[in-house]
């Protein structure tokens, strides 16, 4: 009878207790990181010329551990399969020929390995089911109890174990992943933080389509542009509609998703047709909003401004203390698709609200950080109209700057410019309506 020895890599107390029981003479060896070095404690502790080494993870229920290796198979790494992950976790190793490769760095580099297939079926690992979609920091937080956990569902994959344990994701929005212990020694805001990442993505398991959601407040074209969407985007969509304050029309729309994040396009949007619809944010960042690109056909500006802008729900509803910019007042990135055409030029008082939000912004940030990106924006919205209403969006840009200037940035003034019913005073004040 060959020295027996049980890998206890975690979470399968019960496995292991039968084991014990089955198998009296087995010795329980607590796992060393990675298969190698436990493997080397169990030699060290070897009776017999061959043993056999084998791990909690897997089910022996119908292994043959009468196996013999053959004479001429006396000097190989006898290794089976793990479900059909070849890098295994079930071992049949003749002692003395181990020894001789005692100082391999890897045990990927034994010079013969005999892989044995079909091989031992893996126990399952535990499923975190997370609570929101901030994998990172709940992962963080989780007690691993096994060098696994997968994130939010099970598929069919098994892992290797041997060393440098990776991180796998399965679907484009990386929601549906398994995870290793080590993982959690490398975490700050994202999973990116851990240095081995590999994204196995599987078709059938497309996350669910994010929620888009139209937001109007009188605007001329609304359902114009309401009406282009839904044809567009070939889905539901659904509204809100005469919220007063862009905040509170956010929250509005939060409350009313459905997914984790959710599409806002805006009544002045004409959404391009090939816009991906279908596109998911990463789980594997920290969760934050995500700003398209739209083009703006009065002065020939292409960037964030006045783009669809894929929200995330919680950010959303937990902001209660926003600057001159509600979305950029939490974690946001840009990404640098065109998503549609703001025609914000339909009428001068909605030209010149637009322009003079704008820029304040720009203004703003210009002061504070110096931004050359910023200032050419705003240089580009004091000098450039051509269209309908151009000479508004002109002097809506100009009387921002004049409106910084005069109330010397101060914060509480500047943010006056949320409110519609004041941004309408202020246009009336300067030009008769």
């Amino acid at each position: 009878m060959y020295d027996l020895f049980i890998m206890d890599l975690g979470g399968h107390d019960a496995n292991v207790q039968t084991l014990a029981e089955r198998f009296p003479h087995a010795k329980t060896v607590r796992y060393y990181d990675n298969h190698l070095d436990t493997i080397r404690r169990c030699i060290a502790k070897a009776r017999t010329p061959w043993i056999w080494v084998i791990a909690s993870c897997c089910d022996y229920t119908d292994f043959d551990f009468e196996y013999r290796a053959v004479p001429w198979e006396a000097y190989q790494l006898h290794c089976w399969h793990s479900g059909y992950e070849k890098f295994g976790d079930t071992f049949l190793i003749n002692v003395d020929e181990f020894k001789k490769q005692w100082d391999i760095a890897l045990l990927e580099w034994y010079k013969e390995v005999n892989w044995h297939y079909p091989g031992v079926p893996r126990l399952p690992w535990p499923v975190l089911e997370t609570a929101t979609e901030d994998i990172t920091q709940e992962l963080k937080q989780y007690k691993f109890d096994a060098p696994y956990v997968w994130v939010n569902e099970a598929v069919d994959f098994y892992p290797p174990l041997w060393n440098k344990r990776a991180f796998y994701s399965f679907n484009d929005a990386g929601s549906i992943s398994i995870a290793p212990r080590d993982v959690q020694a490398y975490l700050g805001k994202q999973i990116y933080d851990y240095p081995y990442i590999i994204k196995q993505k599987q078709e059938y398991l497309t996350p669910d389509l994010l929620d888009i959601i139209y937001i109007s407040n009188g605007e001329p074209e609304a359902e114009r542009w309401y009406t282009h969407l839904a044809q567009t985007c070939g889905r539901e969509v659904k509204r809100i509609i005469n919220v007063n304050g862009r905040a509170l029309a956010y929250k509005a729309a939060a409350e009313l998703s459905s997914t984790p994040w959710f599409f806002t396009v805006f009544a002045k949007l004409e959404v391009v047709k090939d816009f991906d619809w279908a596109w998911q944010p990463d789980w594997l960042q920290e969760p934050k909003h995500y700003i398209f690109n739209s083009r703006n056909p009065v002065n020939g500006l292409e960037y964030g401004h006045m783009g669809v802008i894929a929200y995330n729900k919680r950010l959303v509803l937990e902001t209660d203390d926003w600057g001159l910019d509600f979305t950029l007042s939490r974690a946001h990135a840009v990404v640098p698709r065109v998503s549609a055409i703001a025609h914000y030029n339909t009428t001068p008082e909605l030209t010149w609200r637009t322009a003079f939000r704008e820029v304040l912004k720009l203004k703003d940030d210009i002061v504070k950080t110096g931004s050359v990106e910023s200032g050419y924006r705003m240089d580009t919205w004091l000098s450039v109209g051509d269209g309908d209403h151009a000479e508004f969006s002109l002097l809506g840009a100009a009387d921002a700057v004049d409106y910084y200037n005069k109330v010397n940035g101060d914060y509480t003034e500047l943010m006056r410019s949320f409110e519609w019913a004041w941004l309408r005073e202020y246009y009336s004040s300067r030009y008769s309506v």
